[in-house]
């Protein structure tokens, strides 16, 4: 049977608008939260999609790592939480470490406010 696993990251990092007149045109930052959905079946020797320790440590690498504690706009030029959630996409399907199969990516820029794509 089918299952989906979901694992939440979360990381501090700064950003502006450049194409955007308001107030998310000055530099700010925020506590991003990134969920990662993905599905396949469970290994019948482990019962597990994927251990959660081995999707941490490969979303940590690929994703936060490169995300925590930075001005976004050194990575993306337009840093929308649609483009940062984009790039996040890109990096997990470009990676040849990444073997699984997304099935949902969110991404929280607020409490209560969000991107997601659905897979």
């Amino acid at each position: 049977m089918k299952h989906t696993i979901c694992k939440i990251f979360s990381f501090d990092a700064a950003h502006h608008l450049p194409d955007y007149e308001g107030l998310c045109s000055a530099h700010h930052g925020h506590h991003w939260t990134l969920e990662i959905e993905i599905e396949g079946f469970p290994e019948p020797k482990t019962g597990m999609i994927v251990d959660f320790k081995i999707l941490n440590s490969w979303v940590k690498e690929l994703i936060i790592d490169k995300l925590d504690h930075t001005d976004i706009n050194n990575l993306i030029s337009n840093p929308t939480a649609e483009n940062i959630l984009s790039w996040i996409y890109l990096t997990l399907s470009l990676s040849s470490k990444f073997q699984f199969k997304l099935s949902r990516l969110r991404l929280y820029e607020t409490e209560n406010s969000f991107t997601e794509i659905k897979l």
